[in-house]
């Protein structure tokens, strides 16, 4: 199915690696020309280094999604090597289960202070605000954008020992349907994927140590024998980024093995 994206210039955050790295592999598999954003440069050029070896096109770019000025550079910089920017998606986010993490997001709420607050909102919150400012102007200009965010069912449904992670994405989705409101006359839409427990570098060995347990939340990982996968997270992206998508716009796709099933 062409998907009707070849040539568009797609950017990528946080990818460099899990469902960030497979949403940028499939992208260049239907021929977008894509932008591998990390904040480490190593990762995004190996990732950017994958898709030239696949004959695809990419560029690897470093920069903070929590730094205004290194956004904006970051958007400079890939106009200037592939092109504007046609599709966004602000997938740079928190690894819940690495133990680095842990101790900013997994704490009950009354045990939690000020600063593990804002590194939550700061990646999430204003990360996906400058981001989409940076690139906004120049899809109204040319009517043609397609704005993904991956959030995540905790911001649907909320999450125990989640609380500023629940809110910070909850404010993703409400901040996705408002803008989608505001730009759907340029012909742009706006839309989240929201995952729940999906596998990668960053959640394996959490998962391995109670694998059952989890399984247990998740109707289609008894049929099929698994968890969420980061190409399940990818092939949705896919679909909201495309043409085929174009009478789509405001909404949240729960990509999660029926984990919530929200109305």
């Amino acid at each position: 199915m062409d998907l009707g994206i070849e040539g568009r210039v797609a950017l990528v955050t946080g990818a460099g690696r899990g469902i960030g790295r497979a949403i940028c592999l499939t992208l260049a598999g239907e021929g977008a020309r894509v932008a591998v954003n990390d904040i480490v440069q190593e990762r995004a050029e190996t990732v950017a280094d994958e898709i030239r070896r696949n004959g695809g096109t990419a560029i690897g770019v470093a920069a903070d999604v929590t730094d205004q000025e290194q956004v904006e550079a970051m958007v400079r910089q890939v106009e200037e090597a592939l092109g504007p920017v046609d599709i966004l998606v602000n997938n740079a986010g928190i690894p819940l289960a690495t133990a680095e993490v842990v101790p900013a997001t997994g704490q009950l709420f009354v045990e939690s202070d000020r600063a593990q607050w804002d590194r939550t909102m700061h990646i999430i919150t204003y990360g996906t605000l400058y981001c989409t400012r940076a690139v906004l102007p120049g899809m109204i200009e040319r009517r043609w954008g397609r704005i993904v965010n991956i959030v995540s069912d905790a911001g649907r449904v909320g999450e125990i020992r989640l609380v500023p992670y629940s809110m910070a994405k909850a404010g993703v989705i409400g901040f996705s349907k408002a803008l989608a409101k505001e730009v759907g006359r340029f012909c742009i839409t706006v839309n989240c994927v929201s995952p729940a427990t999906t596998e990668t570098e960053a959640t394996r060995d959490w998962i391995e140590a109670q694998r059952e347990r989890i399984m247990a939340f998740y109707p289609l990982a008894r049929g099929l024998g698994r968890l969420g996968q980061p190409q399940d997270i990818a092939n949705a992206v896919a679909f909201l980024a495309s043409q085929r998508a174009e009478w789509v716009t405001g909404q949240v796709l729960s990509v999660n093995g029926g984990y919530s099933m929200v109305d």
